[in-house]
């Protein structure tokens, strides 16, 4: 996917994001393929296992039988057709996730060639933090960011000032 060029800003805040939140303790199975993304992590310190490529809408197994402290997904729910059910999976009491926004200038992502990169989901903050509290997790914090480019045309001129990503970290709500 990234042959040439990294998506250096989204890595980047990505990375100080949870640098705030988790500790290089803290062993980390990260949701999706091992990807350049997990790389830097693991290149800043931390603990990563991914899930193995498996198709989470049909088999959460890798998920349930994890002991890692912390489960990260960067841009992945957005591609699942069910991610309440990976959600409420989870074993872990920490979370951090991203997702690309909702742009109401922009139509959803659809590869034409790659089945698995398509939209199914594209998000508004508040729907996003709708799902994780219906799924059990509290947030703790978030934020967003823009993607600018240096394209020229409408779109990209709106890209410069409408956020793009939107990164969360969540806590499991005890069942007490």
């Amino acid at each position: 996917m990234y042959e040439k060029t990294f998506p250096n800003k989204r890595y980047k805040h990505t990375i100080n994001f949870l640098k705030q939140h988790v500790s290089t303790n803290d062993t980390i199975l990260d949701l999706g393929v091992e990807n350049p993304l997990s790389k830097l992590m693991i290149s800043h310190g931390y603990s990563v296992d991914n899930t193995s490529g498996t198709d989470l809408d049909i088999n959460t197994s890798e998920i349930e039988n994890s002991q890692l402290d912390v489960v990260t997904a960067f841009e992945i729910f957005e591609h699942l057709l069910s991610p309440f059910t990976v959600l409420q999976s989870i074993k872990a009491d920490k979370l951090v996730a991203s997702i690309p926004l909702k742009l109401w200038f922009a139509s959803a992502y659809r590869s034409k060639t790659d089945m698995r990169d398509r939209h199914f989901h594209e998000f508004e903050d508040w729907q996003f933090d709708w799902l994780l509290e219906k799924a059990g997790w509290k947030i703790i914090a978030s934020e967003k960011w823009t993607n600018p480019t240096k394209k020229i045309g409408i779109r990209p001129i709106l890209r410069w000032f409408t956020p793009r990503y939107y990164i969360v970290y969540a806590e499991r709500i005890s069942e007490s």
